[in-house]
């Protein structure tokens, strides 16, 4: 069994996730937004009160509000960074998108390697690796199988769907991810999203206005 734990950080709303394994205490830290040195304090107080050993640092894109914590987490438990490759022109625009985000802190990250193949191992717990572009070019999601949730970065929202003018945006792609990719789950796969609350794929399917189940 796994378990979940999410932040919410930065001035953009940004949601970091907390991915642990139940049995063996191992864990990984999902899109690192903790910006303020409170934030990357509150990580700390709960890995520290959950007992975990953080093994690695993945993400799902590379957009700024994604990414600004990962080097201040990195020199605290110096473990790998881990993204897809096809997000490295992404993770390089980041010193010049920081100053227009007010991210003027933001400290670039180097990155130790690629989410490869069809799995993430975490201990005991097992996540598929679903390619979801359109918000940007090489998104990926979580999705844990077995206990039915998926940690879907900035694709899809409850009730919306991640923005496509960005750089490496295509909203026909992201439409496109959301449906072959997303909407083929069951119905109770919980979404957790990379801004506000959680949701369902039947909830999404029913009552997103911008990409409809069948």
């Amino acid at each position: 069994m796994s378990q979940v734990e999410f932040f919410t950080f930065n001035d953009l709303g940004e949601n970091t996730y907390l991915l642990m394994d139940a049995s063996t205490k191992k864990a990984a830290i999902v899109d690192a937004g903790c910006y303020y040195p409170e934030e990357v304090a509150e990580v700390q107080r709960t890995v520290q009160r959950l007992g975990l050993k953080i093994e690695a640092l993945i993400n799902t894109h590379c957009h700024i509000d994604h990414v600004v914590g990962v080097e201040a987490l990195k020199r605290l438990y110096n473990v790998p960074f881990l993204i897809p490759e096809k997000e490295l022109p992404v993770l390089a625009s980041g010193k010049v998108v920081a100053a227009m985000y007010g991210f003027h802190a933001y400290q670039e990250p180097e990155y130790d390697g690629f989410l490869e193949g069809d799995y993430f191992i975490l201990g005991n717990s097992k996540f598929k690796l679903l390619q979801v572009p359109g918000h940007s070019p090489g998104h990926i999601a979580f999705l844990n199988e077995a206990e039915a949730y998926c940690i879907a970065g900035d694709v899809l929202f409850r009730e919306s769907v991640g923005r496509t003018d960005l750089p490496g945006g295509n909203t026909q792609q992201l439409v496109t991810s959301i449906q072959q990719q997303l909407y083929t789950l069951p119905d109770s796969t919980v979404v957790y999203p990379g801004h506000g609350p959680s949701t369902t794929i039947a909830w999404e399917k029913k009552n997103n206005p911008y990409v409809r189940g069948q």
